[in-house]
């Protein structure tokens, strides 16, 4: 890869971060909020790495170019020893023999040198396709992750919970998927028992059969450490993958309430589309329902 390519890589890189976390929220989709701002740094970081190298190779080509310059003018003004008899033109046989052992030393030892192994010192052809990602970032954006990528990971397991407050006397209570798994599996008191509860996310299919996932896809730090919290929806048909709902209803009973063997399962009311959220790999609570 010549430099030019390697300065304009770089700047493509420093342009689509820059694209996807300061002038979009595209970076949403890979990774947290917090981490935005690093995102933004790295563009520039990039972005001003590239502009830099591109005007030091400026800089050098006009340099090596009054240099060249300067070159030809004093060979030009050189005299040549030769004309003024300075240059013994019957060389002794021992010198020729001296210029033709280093001739023939220096040709083995290039064609020795030619003879083994390749050479490493050019970048290797794959390297373009470091500009992939890079023009990605500008062009598209790869789609986010949704009902493919649920379907396919196990449900987190949630974590463990000594105390619980009680529900609020709101009708329906705002929840996460996080919350109500919890509460189904790990509230004794079994306070969720015939309250009224709101969640948002959306729709995994499931092929199995007895209803479809509302689903949720959190982030701990970026995409690569994605976790999925999942409650099966009972008593509504299932809208079409990836459709962001809220849903309203009653704990779809099963098992033991507050142990494991309870699912985390609702018996919906109604089932309303909304829009996807612009932070959408958190586990928020469901917005207010609109009048």
């Amino acid at each position: 890869m010549k430099r030019p390519a390697q300065v304009l890589l770089l700047v493509l890189c420093g342009l689509g971060l820059l694209h996807v976390s300061l002038f979009t929220d595209l970076s949403l989709r890979y990774v947290k909020e917090g981490l935005r701002p690093l995102l933004v740094v790295s563009g520039v970081l990039l972005l001003a790495l590239g502009l830099l190298d591109a005007a030091s190779g400026l800089g050098r080509g006009r340099r090596s170019g009054r240099s060249d310059s300067g070159g030809r003018s004093d060979n030009s003004g050189r005299s040549d020893s030769s004309d003024h008899g300075g240059h013994d033109e019957h060389a002794t046989d021992g010198d020729h023999a001296t210029d033709n052992e280093r001739t023939t030393d220096g040709e083995h030892g290039s064609q020795g040198h030619e003879g083994h192994g390749h050479d490493h010192s050019a970048t290797p052809r794959v390297a373009w396709l470091l500009f992939l990602p890079a023009l990605s970032l500008l062009l598209f954006a790869p789609p986010a992750l949704g009902a493919y990528t649920a379907a396919r990971q196990a449900p987190t397991v949630v974590k463990e919970q000594q105390r619980f407050d009680p529900l609020p006397r709101t009708s329906p209570v705002p929840m996460t998927l996080t919350g109500f798994t919890t509460r189904v599996r790990q509230d004794h008191a079994g306070d969720i028992r015939g309250r009224v509860i709101r969640m948002s996310g959306f729709v995994t299919p499931d092929k199995r059969g007895g209803g479809w996932q509302l689903t949720r896809i959190i982030f701990s730090c970026c995409a690569a450490d994605a976790q999925t919290v999942l409650v099966r929806v009972h008593g509504r048909p299932a809208p079409a993958a990836d459709t962001w709902v809220a849903v309203t209803g009653t704990w779809h009973p099963g098992g033991t309430l507050g142990t494991s063997s309870a699912p985390a399962a609702l018996d919906a009311r109604t089932v309303e589309r909304i829009t996807r959220p612009v932070n959408a790999y958190t586990d928020d609570l469901p917005l207010n329902p609109t009048r």
